[in-house]
């Protein structure tokens, strides 16, 4: 496992490099503009290094059984097909513009896929668990959609997406891997193979950035965590657990979409209002930002997570106690609010 994990951190590493290198050549380029949290132009698109690494390792391993994770059908099935959807329709407007209701039908469309093959999580309650039927899909989209784009507006400053994901994704690893029930050992090794080449990536996203993850990658990535967190909770794992991980993201995402939309903003054009864009510009760099959200992840959500993970049927008033803190943080420094710190 450890051999397998290096060797994709590696080949991200190197294909990372390749993709800067074609970046370049092709004019593939962030050009920092009056949204734009960066001031030098930057090639785009590096995300593809997880994307492919993963891809390529995971249909390997279910077509030749290379090691003994090799994913069963329906997962495999639904990771494949709903990731390439949205990587393909991601990579599409990576190149060229692509209208938001055919990106959005595209995700939708995906998310659907997940959810057929994977299942709808039960919702565990005190004393019981909410079984929530067919109204379950039109919500799962609903989830999912937010999810993979959440990590596309949250992906405005050097490190930050990577580094989320890279502390969901590893905290998840831990919870399961100390879990009592379920047989975690698969998603464990692919969501470890996924990490790595997240990492690979973040060698060369780390402030300041050489490359930044584009389209194809932040929609990639929040899919897959979305699609991560079905696997775990159909083998016993509290959905709790992820929605406590996810938190910084959602908090400071949801809080700045519902402010604009009441102070009747275009909320669907591109802006730099979200808190951790704000922070950047008043603290004159990326990386402490993307450092603060390390520290609140790890000292703050991860606990909280692994208490959520170990008494599931008292998650909902945990989930309560990690978001409320965080959504009055947000809303007390301004999230959504127009060039606060400028």
């Amino acid at each position: 496992m450890i051999t397998s994990i290096l060797l994709i951190f590696l080949a991200s590493v190197g294909l990372t490099g390749a993709l800067r290198h074609y970046a370049l050549k092709q004019g593939i380029i962030d050009k920092p503009n009056e949204r734009s949290s960066h001031t030098i132009p930057t090639p785009r698109g590096g995300g593809l290094s997880f994307v492919i690494t993963f891809l390529v390792a995971f249909a390997a391993d279910y077509s030749f059984n290379i090691t003994t994770f090799a994913p069963q059908t329906e997962p495999f099935l639904a990771i494949l097909l709903a990731s390439l959807l949205v990587a393909g329709i991601g990579f599409w407007d990576d190149h060229t513009h692509i209208p938001a209701r055919w990106r959005f039908l595209a995700h939708a469309i995906a998310a659907l896929i997940g959810l057929s093959l994977l299942g709808l999580p039960t919702i565990p309650l005190p004393n019981t668990a909410l079984d929530l039927g067919l109204i379950g899909y039109p919500l799962g989209v609903i989830g999912l959609v937010w999810l993979l784009n959440l990590f596309n507006f949250m992906d405005g400053i050097d490190g930050i997406a990577g580094s989320e994901a890279l502390f969901v994704g590893i905290s998840a690893i831990i919870i399961m891997y100390n879990a009592t029930t379920g047989d975690f050992s698969t998603p464990i090794f692919w969501l470890s193979i996924l990490m790595a080449g997240v990492a690979g990536f973040l060698v060369l996203n780390w402030p300041p950035a050489k490359i930044f993850m584009g389209d194809a990658g932040s929609g990639f990535l929040g899919l897959m965590l979305g699609l991560f967190a079905l696997w775990s909770a159909s083998l016993g794992l509290s959905i709790w657990c992820w929605v406590i991980l996810l938190a910084l993201f959602i908090t400071d995402a949801t809080v700045t979409l519902l402010r604009r939309m009441l102070n009747s903003e275009r909320w669907f054009e591109a802006h730099r209002s979200h808190l951790y864009q704000q922070l950047s510009r008043k603290w004159g760099n990326h990386h402490s930002v993307t450092l603060a959200l390390i520290s609140l992840n790890t000292f703050w959500l991860f606990p909280l997570a692994w208490l959520a993970a170990t008494n599931p049927s008292v998650g909902l008033f945990i989930t309560l106690a990690a978001y409320l803190p965080l959504t009055l943080l947000a809303t007390k420094l301004g999230a959504g609010k127009r060039e606060q710190y400028e």
